[in-house]
């Protein structure tokens, strides 16, 4: 029942700042709106760590995970998924393809931790893809401007280092650190280097003090990382990378009906066929009754 609480969260609050990044970046640029919602939202975390006295001294060696952790996971990534979202592709589309997380975490689960998935996991993952695709179809065949296909290589690096961060995740959780002791720290360290970037650039940093990009920046901080990324990292820890995955899949569709209230998106019939589609891809994911045949690589 828990993880079902997991799952839950991590899909409505990841299914829902996927708008508030499109308006963020509207409003100050990629680098610098990254850089403010980690610098808010590891102060945030290490104010409550002080507060209940959680480990705060780690080696050498942890930092270093530490730091990886937040420049894969907390930093940039983030930074190239702003990016694309301010050249116009849609939350949909961007939401599309970092859904390509599930084959990423597979593949690295399996080369790093020797940890193979059962063919229907695979399987039920390919049928979720795929629904996602008919769910977007329309999305991709619009949009046609030339830098289309920069934008998604920005997005496909993107969610490889968010995969990876996975993995990094998944190894501080087996050195006994906790999820959001590894988050604060990570979170610090990905504010640190996009700091370090800006200051050698020389650029200033100009806040919009406005209600929308202030609200907007509060709920990424608090809801989209702090809250976000320990529901998503402790179901990670629970069930394993292929798992947790599945809320990749289906936190896009909740992007969808936000699209729907708020950006005039139109259901077709192609739309709800990969709705149907993705949920067949849950029960080839999740079925107790699965076949218990492995995939290994040679």
């Amino acid at each position: 029942m828990f993880n079902l609480g997991l799952y839950l969260v991590t899909i409505v609050i990841w299914g829902s700042t996927w708008i508030i990044t499109k308006h963020q970046v509207s409003e100050l640029s990629p680098l610098h709106s990254v850089f403010l919602r980690y610098l808010l939202a590891a102060l945030l975390l290490q104010s409550l760590i002080k507060i209940f006295g959680s480990k705060t001294q780690y080696s050498p060696k942890t930092h270093l995970l530490f730091f990886l952790l937040g420049s894969s996971l907390f930093c940039w990534n983030y930074v190239l998924f702003y990016f694309a979202a301010s050249t116009g592709l849609t939350t949909g589309l961007i939401a599309l393809i970092f859904s390509t997380i599930i084959s990423m975490n597979i593949a690295n689960n399996a080369l790093i931790f020797k940890e193979y998935p059962k063919l229907t996991t695979v399987i039920g993952a390919v049928i979720g893809l795929f629904g996602i695709t008919l769910v977007f179809y329309e999305d991709l065949s619009d949009f046609k401007e030339t830098n289309l296909l920069s934008s998604i290589v920005l997005c496909l690096i993107a969610t490889y280092l968010a995969s990876l961060g996975n993995m990094f995740s998944k190894i501080l959780q087996r050195k006994n650190v906790t999820v959001v002791s590894a988050n604060q720290w990570g979170m610090t360290y990905g504010a640190l280097s996009l700091l370090i970037t800006t200051l050698f650039f020389d650029q200033n940093i100009q806040i919009p003090v406005t209600i929308s990009f202030l609200s907007g920046l509060l709920f990424l901080a608090i809801f989209g990382s702090i809250v976000g990324f320990w529901s998503y990292l402790t179901l990670l820890g629970r069930v394993g990378a292929d798992k947790a995955a599945y809320a990749m899949i289906v936190f896009p569709i909740w992007s969808l009906m936000l699209s729907w209230i708020f950006e005039d998106f139109t259901w077709t019939p192609i739309k709800i066929i990969g709705v149907a589609i993705i949920i067949s891809g849950n029960y080839f994911m999740i079925s107790k009754h699965s076949f218990d045949l492995r995939i290994r690589l040679s």
